[in-house]
């Protein structure tokens, strides 16, 4: 396997671990969402992984979408946002801009019209700063939508919004009100 195919395979599996399930290497994560590096380690090590400090920070380095960040001191890595588990990642609210991006699959298009945006498994909805970021979300999905959210005047009506360390916009839901498809 070449090195940039492993360490995106090794990237998604960091990833699993620190936004879903830290169990799958025998370790937790701290209220805040961190885990000591030493035992992220010893953890991808113990499950045939050959990693060491320089190729996690070359991973967290070039990950595009700045999933991973470290701690001050490079003792502890943590995800920034994502996460299907409780954690407390100490994001200040703030007023977003008039209007934020959802990119989703069309087949999802006519649930999202009628229900609103949830968060499901995850802590937060997550919603893009620019229409470009939302379109290569929703091709993730298939055949991409890409949703005009109302982000100001859902601020204004007391929705609460927060952005990721790495410019993911965060909120608990998105009611069907302060949402409109783009025009394609």
């Amino acid at each position: 396997m070449n090195n940039k195919l492993y360490e995106t395979r090794l990237s998604k599996f960091i990833s699993l671990i620190l936004r879903h399930k830290p169990q799958v290497i025998g370790r937790q994560i701290d209220a805040n969402g961190y885990m000591s590096v030493k035992e992220l380690l010893d953890g991808l090590n113990d499950r045939g992984y050959k990693i060491d400090m320089a190729l996690l920070e070359k991973i967290v380095a070039s990950d595009e979408k700045q999933r991973y960040s470290f701690d001050n001191e490079k003792v502890k890595i943590r995800a920034n946002q994502g996460h299907s588990i409780k954690v407390d990642l100490g994001l200040k609210e703030i007023v977003p801009p008039d209007v934020l991006y959802h990119g989703t699959g069309k087949k999802y298009l006519s649930s999202i019209l009628s229900l609103g945006l949830i968060r499901k498994s995850r802590q937060y909805v997550h919603l893009s700063k620019d229409y470009s970021t939302a379109i290569k979300v929703g091709k993730r999905h298939g055949d991409p939508v890409v949703l005009i959210i109302a982000a100001r005047q859902m601020s204004e009506d007391r929705f609460k919004f927060y952005l990721s360390k790495n410019g993911i916009w965060l909120t608990d839901s998105v009611p069907v009100k302060y949402i409109k498809p783009a025009e394609r």
